[in-house]
């Protein structure tokens, strides 16, 4: 009953006017961030803290909690409408989403995006309310090798996401995970191919890589295809907008990736983009038509953007439960509680329950909000697609080369992202996709990391001798022969 209680309280702290302004600021704000390339759900809380030095803490933690959560569905908007995801985990939102655009049904691709996300974010958050200590608990006990496994099985989809061309794929996933030793290495200190510039000590930012991979790629391939003048632009339907039973259809997989995407985000450091790569790949080694995904298919759409919002809620738990950060975002919003002199922790729930009671209800009215504003909004998003080529394109270089450049305010960002895009564009024209390299570069440092503490903590041995390490690890392999051995299957019909 205390729960209900405090609960209940957290509703009724909503009711005044601050609260109600912080929360729909905070999504119009999210939604904004999100959606523009560069502007991560990190940066976008980064950006507003120093804004909430006057305000309650309760006020505070609502305002960036509603930014939180909008923001990672502001992403998936121009994912779906122009290829250009506004956030990292988008970029699997953009693999139908994009692909729906093309095929005229823009409307699909926003339509299920919005309500994977928001049903995503209500479940996350429902999750966080009542699993939050527990779920925490078991997440702080895994040993590095455990989250070494885990990340070789997010690494094992990629055979899942090259199809036919799995090879390509996999030489993809290793091509990122050479970016990825790019750098001060995280155990030792050595510098690694840094050819003795500063500014590869961190290695390369991921935000202008991705950027350049999908936005700029495909600016160069439309611009090598020639068709400014030409103006080619879909017809679109006029009710392109899902129906209720097109939403029901989904309703498992938005279901599932919700709850795993909770999950994976509870493990600190795995995050949104990790938890939107698995929950594609587990819905479409599930669907009825694997071979649709990719090609605008809605499943893909609702999976991505059904674990990414729930996610949320995952990284919150050990944050709020413990102190731990579980993502970017978070560890931001530890600063901003430390601002109010308020220490996350299992104390937290004791001494200041009104802060985090009303945060969990405010979580649950900012997804109701969202999905006011993303309907109202529908009609503005899908305008995006009729603007002619020759007005788009150079409209995208611009803002990619302005996102880039916002992370660290670096011309070496900028240069980087032009780098990658000429990159991408190249291994477009070969048929090596670019989603496995970025794939590489997201779980390169967690595999990496975990790897040679788990060696040092317990031996080479200790992979096989922990039972999760042990399941998850016969689950990569799973993971990568399945698919491989249905392609053969297949191709020898």
């Amino acid at each position: 009953m205390d729960l209900l209680s405090n609960l209940v309280t957290g509703f009724g702290y909503l009711a005044g006017v601050q609260p109600a302004v912080a929360i729909v600021v905070g999504v119009i704000l999210g939604i904004l961030a999100g959606a523009m390339p560069g502007l991560s759900p990190s940066m976008g809380v980064a950006l507003l803290v120093p804004f909430t030095y006057k305000l309650s803490p309760q006020i505070s933690l609502i305002l960036l909690g509603s930014i939180y959560i909008a923001a990672n569905y502001g992403g998936s908007i121009t994912a779906v409408t122009i290829n250009t995801p506004g956030t990292p985990s988008a970029v699997v939102t953009s693999f139908d989403g994009y692909p729906l655009t093309k095929m005229g049904k823009p409307g699909v691709g926003l339509g299920t995006s919005l309500i994977a996300s928001t049903v995503g974010g209500i479940i996350g958050t429902i999750i966080l309310i009542f699993f939050s200590v527990p779920l925490a608990r078991l997440a702080v006990k895994l040993h590095p090798a455990e989250y070494f496994a885990l990340a070789i099985f997010g690494l094992a989809t990629v055979a899942s996401l090259g199809g036919k061309n799995w090879a390509k794929a996999f030489i993809a996933a290793m091509l990122g995970l050479l970016i990825n030793t790019i750098g001060i290495d995280p155990i030792s200190g050595v510098q690694r191919f840094t050819f003795g510039n500063y500014k590869l000590f961190d290695g390369f930012a991921l935000v202008p890589a991705l950027i350049g991979l999908f936005a700029l790629s495909e600016v160069f391939s439309r611009m090598e295809e020639y068709k400014l003048e030409k103006g080619v632009v879909a017809k679109f339907e006029k009710a392109n907008w899902p129906k209720f039973m097109d939403y029901w259809k989904l309703k498992f997989t938005i279901l599932r990736s919700s709850i795993l995407g909770t999950l994976i985000g509870i493990f600190p450091g795995a995050g949104a983009t990790i938890a939107a790569f698995l929950s594609y790949d587990v819905a479409k080694k599930s669907s009825k038509h694997p071979e649709t995904f990719g090609k605008g298919n809605p499943e893909g759409v609702a999976a991505a953007e059904a674990a990414n919002s729930s996610s949320v809620g995952g990284a919150l738990v050990p944050l709020l439960a413990l102190g731990i950060p579980g993502s970017a975002t978070t560890a931001v919003l530890i600063g901003a509680l430390m601002i109010h002199d308020v220490n996350p922790g299992p104390l937290l729930f004791v001494e200041r329950p009104d802060i985090v009671y009303s945060l969990f209800a405010a979580l649950l009215v900012a997804n109701a909000v969202m999905l006011v504003l993303g309907l109202w909004g529908s009609k503005l998003w899908i305008k995006v697609t009729i603007i002619p080529k020759k007005v788009l394109l150079p409209s995208i270089l611009a803002i990619s080369i302005i996102g880039s450049f916002a992370v660290h305010y670096s011309i070496f960002d900028v240069a980087s992202c032009i780098g990658f895009g000429i990159a991408g564009w190249l291994l477009k024209k070969h048929g090596y996709p670019a989603a496995p390299i970025v794939l590489g570069m997201v779980l390169g440092k967690l595999a990496e990391t975990n790897f040679r503490r788990a060696v040092l903590m317990g031996g080479y041995s200790v992979f096989i001798t922990r039972p999760v390490s042990i399941i998850l690890l016969l689950l990569a392999v799973a993971s990568f022969a399945v698919p491989l051995m249905q392609n053969r299957k297949n191709s020898s019909e």
